[in-house]
């Protein structure tokens, strides 16, 4: 199965170059499309300087382009997207497809003095984690917001629902390739499954520092290689997902069979 990743920075209001992007997804034979974190909406800085309203308003636009290209292309489009619902603004991921829309609150909100998402968004910290999935074509599908990389409990839900892929869009900066490289390298090998990680580009300054959103979308396999990745400028990457190279990842490791002889999983 093939997933398109766009590695975009923020889209403007017009949806023209966003449809000219899912065009080439479709005619590669993409069954999946991919956003980045801060791409349908303005960066986290920018946001918290915006009107409600006019958040609304981005967010709607967007949400009614993406079901309209979701049925027009017949694919299915995983995007993050900033809700306005009731007064309150929530942080969320979209899953658009050809017959539904469906959206799942962030779970893990970054708290730092620099990029404080936690005070900002209403989302409501809960006891019991439980990130999107969906199936497709045979597959097992999961997906979290960057940030949530960082934590157990994420993974072992995953591990919980024989997941074959994690999509993972971001908007990672300062710097932090390798982190994150290693970080997701070992997350792969030690669930047996592929991540798709793309990363949003642009920049943004305030009065401390410059951020530089550095790209580098990446496919890691099942072993814990990066297979196919991107570099710091707009571009899609087409991933290829091996059915076979999964399956021989259990069979050789089974790291989830030692976990489900004992009930943990």
């Amino acid at each position: 199965m093939k997933i398109a990743a766009f590695q975009l920075p923020t889209l403007p209001l017009s949806n023209k170059k966003l449809r000219e992007y899912m065009q080439r997804a479709s005619e590669s034979g993409a069954k999946i499309v991919i956003l980045g974190e801060y791409v349908l909406n303005n960066f986290f800085k920018e946001l918290v300087t915006m009107q409600k309203n006019m958040i609304f308003i981005q967010t709607k636009h967007k949400i009614e382009a993406l079901e309209s290209f979701a049925r027009e292309f017949d694919i299915d489009i995983v995007a993050p997207i900033v809700i306005v619902n009731n007064n309150k603004i929530y942080k969320a991921i979209g899953h658009f497809s050809p017959t539904e829309t469906t959206f799942k609150n962030q779970e893990f909100l970054i708290n730092y003095n620099h990029w404080d998402e936690e005070s900002f968004f209403d989302n409501e910290p809960s006891s019991e984690i439980s990130v999107m999935k969906f199936s497709l074509n045979g597959l097992n599908i999961a997906v979290i917001n960057g940030f949530e990389i960082h934590f157990d409990h994420i993974w072992l839900d995953i591990a919980k629902h024989d997941i074959d892929i994690v999509l993972i869009p971001s908007a990672s900066t300062f710097g932090s390739n390798q982190r994150w490289n290693e970080i997701l390298k070992t997350r792969a090998f030690l669930n047996s499954l592929y991540i798709l990680r793309v990363n949003r580009i642009g920049s943004y300054q305030d009065e401390g520092s410059f951020w530089n959103f550095y790209g580098e979308t990446y496919l890691i396999n099942p072993d814990g290689f990066i297979e196919q990745t991107l570099d710091s400028s707009e571009d899609m990457l087409i991933a290829e997902i091996d059915i076979k190279e999964l399956r021989e990842s259990h069979t050789s490791w089974k790291f989830k069979e030692y976990l489900k002889k004992r009930k943990l999983i």
